[in-house]
């Protein structure tokens, strides 16, 4: 009797030493990515250099995921990312503000293209708050998955398009969700997110969204990992549609 007790606690403390160990690991790659975002912004990397590096990181990050006891892509329906919003009100030009080509995630050089739909809210003086609520609007998240990288304290001499971001790692659909514009973001790296899980609230944040002309919006772009396991736009507008939505 003794001896089965002391293999089960060996056991309970080799689980408890792996899953700490499991953390770590994750929190070092998602700090190497937002080193390779980072390095993207400020062009400091070729885009050959960080298309390996971002390889070599996402291997490590889905090595760890796949651990995650959550992934539930047929059972839990996606949830719409703008609290209290219909998609169909929400989707700037009814989905066809989306423009994949030219796409390169690697070089920032490359313009033009917009792989993502800008969801907007009704934010006629800019204050970043709902029209008839006079509240601030939740960002949900439309899947599960782990925060790989937060931007929270952007500033506007950055010159950064995005402003306030968050990139998530969705395991199920095994590809890459990118929020921006974010007045505020809640959620931290390496932290596992579910469908309706706040990340934030819609703000005015980036080079552009800051701008008078500019209506208050959350872009939202959806990057599935290729058989090369390199990131290629989709157009998530049919999911969009059909998610869920929530109350105010």
């Amino acid at each position: 009797m003794r001896k089965t007790l002391v293999f089960l606690l060996l056991l309970l403390t080799a689980g408890w030493r792996s899953a700490e160990n499991s953390n770590d690991l994750l929190l070092s790659y998602c700090s190497q990515f937002r080193e390779l975002y980072e390095n993207i912004a400020n062009a400091s990397i070729s885009p050959d250099s960080a298309s390996r590096a971002f390889t070599h990181i996402m291997q490590g990050v889905k090595s760890i995921a796949f651990y995650q006891d959550s992934c539930q892509f047929d059972t839990i329906q996606a949830v719409f990312p703008v609290k209290g919003y219909r998609p169909v009100v929400s989707i700037g030009g009814q989905g066809r503000g989306y423009k994949p080509d030219g796409f390169d995630l690697f070089d920032v050089e490359v313009k033009g293209s917009h792989p993502a739909h800008d969801l907007f809210i009704l934010d006629r003086n800019r204050d970043s708050r709902d029209d008839r609520t006079k509240e601030p609007v939740d960002i949900l998240s439309f899947s599960s998955g782990i925060i790989l990288d937060v931007q929270n304290d952007w500033q506007p001499e950055s010159g950064r398009r995005g402003g306030n971001y968050v990139w998530i790692y969705d395991p199920c659909r095994n590809g890459l969700f990118y929020y921006a514009h974010f007045n505020s973001v809640v959620v931290e790296q390496g932290s596992w997110i579910n469908p309706g899980d706040k990340l934030g609230e819609v703000g005015r944040t980036g080079l552009n969204a800051t701008r008078k002309r500019s209506d208050t919006h959350l872009h939202l772009m959806f990057l599935r990992m290729n058989t090369q396991g390199l990131p290629v736009p989709e157009n998530t507008f049919e999911q969009l549609m059909s998610s869920r939505v929530t109350a105010k």
